[in-house]
């Protein structure tokens, strides 16, 4: 592997850390910083849109609802439809939704 293939992928590795592992929205674009945990400091996995004091906010929410509000949301930022379902196909591969089934 060349040493800008290692530092691509490198760099790849880093922007899929530092997103929400509910969402997938970067972490750098939350305005609250992340989500909060029980003890109030904030949660280097997940955003304030899904997570606050230790918890989900909508712990019921399911995999295929995620899926659409994802796509909706990137309707609404004027993505692309190939962002919108690449973002959208991304999202069972988030440490929430790993092992989920669609319903």
């Amino acid at each position: 592997m060349s040493n800008f293939s290692m530092k691509k992928w490198i760099r790849q590795l880093e922007l899929e850390r530092n997103r929400c592992q509910s969402c997938g929205m970067p972490l750098q674009f939350d305005p609250e910083g992340g989500g909060t945990e029980a003890d109030g400091s904030h949660s280097i996995c997940y955003c304030s849109y899904c997570y606050a004091g230790g918890r989900f906010r909508e712990p019921e929410l399911a995999l295929d609802a995620m899926q659409h509000r994802v796509r909706q949301l990137m309707r609404q930022r004027n993505a692309p439809w190939y962002v919108r379902a690449y973002m959208a196909h991304r999202v069972p591969t988030l440490a929430r939704w790993r092992g989920c089934k669609k319903r």
